[in-house]
């Protein structure tokens, strides 16, 4: 991972010199005390809002911790600061022009929230005294209860109503968001607060006192019945939900798997989480449970939940109702960031032990009170036997195994994190050793967030060994793309993958099974979904951007020397778009496989 007190250095944008003495305004005090909150950066899109802090970051702090990020939509700023905290656990910010910025940045904020994502978003409003607005613009850039937009997925928001109160806001917007279970939180500064003259600085705040507390522990006896209930298992199995991405978390994970001898069932919504070559892994890592990984779950007898991502619903799924005979450990934090508005709190999880911390700080709790289980004997078989699938003739269509395949053998032995994964990747295609081999969704199912969250992840990575790869659905790159000019702009070193079907094929999934059921013809299943007539030249759009835009490519060995021309254009720093032209349909084993009542 990155060094967490020093940013990594993207391209200089480097001012002309302020005179030293001059006048201070309400805005330079805002600026000085995001430095003392050491937020590296500040993805925005400018707006004339928040045009007083605009100048202070560039004029009184020279553009540099924090340093700006430009980005040519609002949801591209947020996403590319979601993408940057999943990969190095540091926060960033993002600012948000007024009320119109902040309804574009909607989508990508509820996805930082489902995702549990630390994130300090600033707004800005028009004056909020009508004397001091000027025709016209700052009235229709003034909102009464501007947070009122966001408030039901993050965690806190405020509009201090001065200099003084804005920087206790600032200390605790930085204070709640870092604290688990982590979130984004938002705090909307009035024009004429910033762009107020001040007779000096107020005096600097030392962020250093105003930290999250640390981590909370259960408490020994509650980590001891967990303990015992796990111990005296017949067939433990642990489901590994959203947890760390320390090195030091996943050998404790893997310590205390291999402690109990409990199967292990992972997840593709979340990162990387447990070796996928380990024995005790029982299937690849999936969007959704399959029959197997169900049956599995139906065959225990204590399950462990590390904020497994909706376990109430996993548990009635396999279990096939309510009636859930397993005794279940449950390790979360969840309950204490439901709201009404949304229903990402999931269905309710019956729990015969909870212990209400974060599962990074009970696992090694668990691993030191748990006694040696023995285990049924096991197979020498992994069920990632799979994992790199070698289709690469040049002569057939690519499908999604295919890609893989080129990818795998274009990839090497290189270190490569996989900011993101389409809905029909198979878990099964790679091997998943590190927890920064892959990041996990967007948390919120919103479509065009890959693109951002893609270069957020490659900003936090670039100066580490590992090249960032992402692999996107047209849909999604489409909703997104502007984002790869920023990383053209920063030189942010990144390869983007396009699955591109020139379909909402997941939709047509969908109408597919509706038109079964309703006895309707399914040939009329791509109306609506098709991205054909024309074709859209994704290679063209990146090389508009200035990104090395490669393709259309139309088969599975084209495709592996294209990811390697790619990988070399990463690692001399540039960015590499690929158009990789994939039959539409998943495989047999899709991990994006339709739930049990989707299915019937």
């Amino acid at each position: 991972m990155t060094d967490p007190k020093v940013p990594s250095p993207i391209r200089s944008e480097t001012p002309t010199p302020s005179p030293e003495a001059g006048k201070v305004f309400g805005s330079d005090a805002i600026a000085v005390m995001l430095r003392e909150l050491g937020l590296p950066y500040l993805a925005l899109n400018p707006g004339a809002s928040f045009r007083g802090l605009h100048d202070s970051l560039v004029n009184y702090l020279g553009n540099e911790h924090p340093q700006m990020i430009l980005t040519l939509h609002e949801e591209s700023a947020v996403a590319l600061a979601h993408g940057y905290a999943k990969a190095s656990g540091r926060m960033m910010g993002a600012i948000l022009h007024s009320n119109v910025g902040l309804m574009h940045a909607t989508m990508a904020i509820f996805n930082a929230w489902c995702d549990r994502t630390p994130m300090l978003l600033l707004g800005a409003t028009g004056p909020v005294d009508a004397a001091k607005r000027r025709p016209w613009i700052d009235w229709i850039h003034t909102s009464t209860d501007q947070g009122a937009l966001v408030r039901d997925y993050i965690k806190w928001d405020d509009q201090p109503g001065s200099i003084d109160a804005a920087l206790e806001a600032l200390l605790r917007a930085a204070q709640i968001a870092q604290t688990a279970p982590r979130g984004p939180v938002y705090v909307n500064f009035d024009a004429a607060i910033q762009e107020a003259e001040l007779a000096a600085l107020p005096p600097t705040l030392d962020a250093r006192r105003y930290q999250p507390a640390p981590d909370v522990h259960p408490g020994p006896e509650l980590v001891g019945r967990a303990a015992a209930l796990l111990s005296g298992a017949a067939n433990p199995v642990i489901l590994m939900g959203r947890v760390g991405r320390s090195v030091a978390a996943w050998r404790e994970r893997v310590e205390l798997a291999e402690k109990l001898a409990a199967t292990v069932i992972v997840d593709l919504k979340t990162g990387a989480s447990f070796p996928t070559d380990h024995p005790l892994l029982a299937a690849p890592p999936a969007f959704f449970l399959t029959p197997d990984t169900n049956a599995l779950l139906r065959s225990a007898d204590v399950i462990l939940s590390l904020d497994w991502i909706d376990l109430g619903g996993t548990l009635r799924e396999a279990f096939g109702g309510t009636d859930i005979k397993a005794r279940v450990v449950q390790v979360s934090l969840d309950q204490h960031s439901h709201r009404g508005w949304g229903k990402e709190y999931f269905g309710l999880a019956p729990a015969d032990c909870s212990l209400l911390c974060d599962p990074d700080s009970a696992v090694p709790l668990l691993t030191s009170a748990s006694r040696v289980r023995i285990g049924r004997e096991r197979g020498s078989s992994n069920p990632m036997r799979d994992a790199a699938p070698q289709v690469l003739a040049d002569n057939v269509p690519i499908g999604m195994k295919s890609l893989a395949g080129a990818l795998n053998d274009a990839v090497g032995n290189s270190a490569v994190c996989l900011a993101r994964l389409p809905l029909g990747w198979n878990g099964g295609y790679r091997h998943m050793r590190h927890p920064l081999d892959y990041l996990g969704c967007d948390g919120g199912g919103g479509i065009g967030s890959g693109p951002g969250m893609s270069v957020g992840a490659a900003l936090a990575l670039k100066d580490s060994e590992r090249l960032t790869v992402a692999v996107l659905g047209d849909g999604d790159f489409m909703m997104g793309n502007s984002a790869i000019w920023t990383a053209v702009h920063y030189r942010i070193p990144l390869l983007i993958v396009v699955a591109n079907n020139r379909s909402f094929y997941n939709d047509e999934l969908h109408q597919e099974r509706v038109a079964i059921r309703r006895g309707r013809p399914v040939e009329n299943k791509w109306i609506g979904q098709s991205i054909a007539n024309p074709d859209i030249d994704i290679a063209a759009i990146a090389t508009a951007q200035g990104a090395h835009g490669i393709g259309p490519i139309l088969n599975p060995k084209a495709l592996r020397d294209a990811i390697a021309e790619g990988l070399d254009i990463v690692r001399s720093g540039g960015v590499a778009v690929i158009d990789a032209r994939v039959q539409p349909g998943y495989d047999s084993n899709m991990s994006g496989a339709p739930s049990s009542q989707e299915r019937k």
